[in-house]
């Protein structure tokens, strides 16, 4: 795959801006989760279309690339799925989404909502993978990769050129690592300027993986956030701009992005799905301790999930 530069990243971004939104920030405290009193800039985007940062990468691919009449295909954790099945809906294009038998009862019905033909295949993300495969055979419909596509990259990537003109004085970017899309196209646009750290979870390690061994290898794909950031290996075209611009990584525990996912509701009343609360995990279980002063910012994505009364657990 040739470089991904911030010209083609702002090119990508002037031709979906009419189709997403620009999503907020919000700047805190540490003190406000019981850390040290560092500035933390979230960037809400699980206020995202759809719900999630897959919406940007979803039209970059529908409007960059030729639609067949038979329309789109994608596979799913379920995020990657109700953002394709929005940009056809919006766009005027058949869609079939397949996702695994782990996809949140809330994504399966995002995605039925937006009018696409969803078939439910296997136990994973890579079950799923297989049968779209076969399915974009037989019907000529166009494939529209979670992560590991050129167009893909470049949508994602425009979040990093959004967040980096609503603050740009950030040290530190921390960003839940699934396949890599997200953090391959924040990467390339930041191109080393900020520190940009993976967090992953312990059930799913697919980045540490695959830096550990120098490439893409097979990991485990389990964990409480396995209906997103648990693909089995990180993306061919993902890792050579991972390895290339990212510091490292971070792993979190199933109970650590739990206790993230509660405080974020009990901080700022903000119900993030598990994979959405990862990166932010990192900061508050200690995974991730920042310096005295650092600047960090954190991805909060997505938000497809059931909303849980925390306070009934009490």
């Amino acid at each position: 795959m040739t470089e991904i530069t911030s010209q083609d990243i702002a090119q990508c971004a002037a031709l979906i801006r009419r189709h997403v939104r620009q999503t907020p920030i919000v700047e805190v405290d540490g003190s406000e989760f019981g850390l040290a009193a560092n500035p933390v800039t979230l960037k809400l985007e699980l206020l995202q279309h759809a719900g999630s940062f897959k919406t940007r990468g979803a039209f970059a691919n529908l409007l960059a690339r030729d639609v067949p009449a038979a329309g789109v295909v994608a596979a799913s954790g379920g995020n990657h799925g109700a953002a394709t099945a929005y940009a056809a809906m919006k766009l005027g294009k058949p869609a079939r989404i397949f996702v695994p038998s782990v996809s949140s009862p809330a994504k399966v019905q995002r995605i039925r909502d937006y009018g696409a033909d969803l078939v439910i295949e296997g136990d994973r993300y890579a079950d799923a993978l297989a049968a779209s495969e076969v399915w974009a055979r037989q019907s000529g419909a166009m494939p529209v990769p979670a992560f590991d596509q050129r167009e893909t990259i470049l949508g994602q990537a425009t979040l990093g050129l959004e967040l980096d003109q609503q603050a740009p004085d950030i040290d530190t970017l921390l960003v839940s690592v699934g396949g890599g899309g997200l953090i391959a196209g924040i990467a390339a646009w930041y191109a080393g300027r900020i520190k940009v750290i993976g967090v992953e979870p312990q059930a799913a390690p697919t980045l540490t993986r695959a830096l550990a061994a120098g490439h893409p290898v097979d990991a485990e794909a389990g964990g409480i956030a396995a209906d997103s950031l648990a693909p089995r290996r990180i993306g061919e075209r993902v890792y050579p701009i991972a390895a290339k611009y990212v510091r490292g990584t971070v792993l979190v525990s199933d109970e650590a992005i739990a206790a993230a996912q509660e405080t974020l509701w009990r901080a700022l009343r903000i119900v993030a799905e598990p994979g959405g609360a990862a990166a932010f995990s990192a900061l508050v279980s200690g995974a991730y301790a920042p310096d005295t002063g650092e600047r960090v910012a954190i991805v909060i994505s997505g938000g497809n999930t059931a909303a849980v009364d925390f306070d009934r657990t009490r």
